[in-house]
């Protein structure tokens, strides 16, 4: 089997030969790979041999980020940069990859500002290669995924802001209803244009959960996210009904799984250890759901030795020894992760036998 069909036969609950391995490295532990693997090139993606790679970000129909700096206006300097959705990002010397957010719409006080927002749109105008990048990578033996995290809930809560938002929620339906359906319609574009490429995973999310509880109450959420996600994912399969459609969130999210599978996601990331027991989350779901992640990034990869990040791997695939787990990561890994539990990770995937 190639790697991506081996992937995809794990993901469709089918008979897979080995052990995938994936995670994602931020600059920092690049810069680790090429010198602890002396490999300048190539990308360590290649060098592991990752079973995907996204096709890459889709460009919208106006690359223009400047119709957005009106809503930036007093705080715009050499250290802002504004995204294609118009949300600033303020850096500092001490912020490596991370920033501040400035919230473009947060300042809005009727619906006719959320409907005045340029808000971009996506077409095959400047993605006619997309087709061709898909195939690319098949030919390869790679899966393709469209990648699409922060898709309804939290695109729309870096505009608006996320007290603002859930205030609109709660107390102002109409300029929820607005934002939210607008986002939702963007993403709907985005997510076609991936499925009729096609793609093999479209990977959607949200982060709903906190460390010890959902963000914000199942009301709510079945109310406000759950049914534009559901028409979303329901308008992708009806082009393309064999998409594996992954879902990311991260935290504590056991009250909304149910909900989540009812909007149609066949893979739930990431997981995260240090907030839900993976055991219990197997048992109870894993004939309705493939999951990927449930090793820690908060414990076991940046504080475990190589000898325990091996031995969670292998307890987390012991466990869903029905099938069912792509095993990782469950976020990126960042700067205090050594490197020596990356080989111990990786290691411990191909070592693993599938038929112990």
């Amino acid at each position: 089997m190639t790697q991506r069909e081996n992937l995809l036969a794990l993901l469709r609950r089918q008979p897979y030969e080995f052990v995938p391995a994936e995670f994602m490295l931020c600059p920092s532990l690049i810069e680790d790979y090429r010198r602890e693997e002396n490999q300048p090139e190539p990308p360590y993606e290649d060098y592991f041999q990752l079973p995907w790679r996204r096709v890459g970000d889709l460009v919208p129909d106006d690359t223009d980020l400047t119709r957005f700096e009106k809503h930036h206006e007093g705080r715009l300097n050499e250290r802002v940069t504004i995204d294609e959705w118009g949300v600033g990002h303020e850096s500092t010397p001490t912020s490596m990859h991370m920033t501040k957010m400035l919230f473009p719409l947060g300042d809005a006080e009727d619906v006719q500002d959320i409907l005045d927002y340029p808000l971009p749109t996506y077409s095959l105008k400047n993605n006619g290669d997309l087709k061709e990048r898909v195939q690319a990578l098949h030919q390869r033996g790679i899966a393709s995924v469209g990648n699409m995290q922060c898709t309804i809930w939290e695109t729309s809560w870096y505009i608006r802001g996320m007290e603002n938002l859930m205030m609109d929620m709660m107390c102002d339906e109409e300029m929820a209803a607005a934002i939210l359906d607008r986002v939702a319609a963007m993403s709907t574009q985005r997510a076609l244009l991936y499925a009729n490429a096609g793609c093999d995973i479209l990977f959607l999310g949200d982060d709903i959960g906190m460390q010890r509880s959902i963000m914000m109450s199942r009301e709510l959420y079945t109310q406000w996210i759950q049914p534009r996600l559901k028409k979303l994912i329901a308008e992708v399969k009806a082009v393309r009904p064999d998409i594996i459609v992954f879902y990311h969130s991260c935290g504590f999210i056991e009250p909304l799984i149910d909900d989540l599978i009812d909007a149609g996601i066949d893979v739930l990331n990431p997981i995260q250890s240090e907030c839900m027991d993976f055991g219990e989350i197997y048992t109870k779901y894993h004939d309705r759901l493939v999951f990927h992640g449930t090793i820690g990034t908060q414990t076991v990869m940046p504080f475990g030795t190589p000898e325990e990040v091996r031995a969670e791997v292998w307890k987390n695939l012991d466990i869903a020894k029905e099938g069912g787990l792509f095993v990782a990561p469950t976020h990126l890994l960042e700067p205090e992760v050594p490197w020596q539990n990356i080989r111990a990770y990786v290691q411990a995937c191909r070592d693993y036998p599938l038929h112990r």
